[in-house]
């Protein structure tokens, strides 16, 4: 038996749906609008959410200009101008790819240790927030189910051109 839907959080107006992928995305905008008003509070330096995207994505391990733009889902030109901003600002590095010399790689700063140590201590607030908020067990499931193996992406038979479903 199904329990009752829960409610949808707090969303921008126009922005609620009943849809998982809509939710997690909701999610993400909430922890990124926290970090940046928190850090902004306490004097760093400003980041476009797109710039914060990035970061994350580097944060877990991607360097390749190609493949951030892909996670990003942006153009390769959009990245490196992202990036060419960024480390002009001297947040991050571009260097050959020590394993592949014809391709390069993004890494952050020295300088951004303090600023990457601020975010993480923010977002591990954050987190206990979050806890506080939806409760020890929500909490835990969440991070069960975020942390799963879900496996290959799969083909789903999308409804053709002209049909309903």
């Amino acid at each position: 038996m199904k329990g009752p839907r829960p409610a949808l959080r707090s969303a921008p107006e126009g922005f609620r749906s009943d849809l998982l992928m809509i939710r997690l995305l909701m999610g993400v905008y909430w922890f990124d609008d926290a970090l940046q008003a928190s850090l902004k509070a306490a004097g760093w330096p400003p980041v476009t959410r797109a710039q914060s995207l990035l970061f994350a994505n580097m944060s877990a391990g991607e360097r390749r200009p190609s493949r951030l733009a892909a996670n990003l889902g942006v153009s390769r030109q959009s990245v490196s101008q992202m990036i060419a901003e960024l480390a002009e600002r001297g947040m991050v590095r571009v260097e050959r790819d020590p394993v592949d010399r014809r391709a390069q790689i993004v890494t952050f700063s020295d300088e951004t240790t303090p600023l990457r140590t601020a975010a993480s201590t923010v977002l591990k607030d954050l987190e206990g927030e979050l806890r506080r908020r939806i409760g020890d067990d929500a909490m835990a499931g969440l991070a069960a189910a975020l942390s799963a193996d879900w496996g290959e992406r799969p083909r789903v038979e999308a409804p053709g051109l002209g049909r309903s479903g």
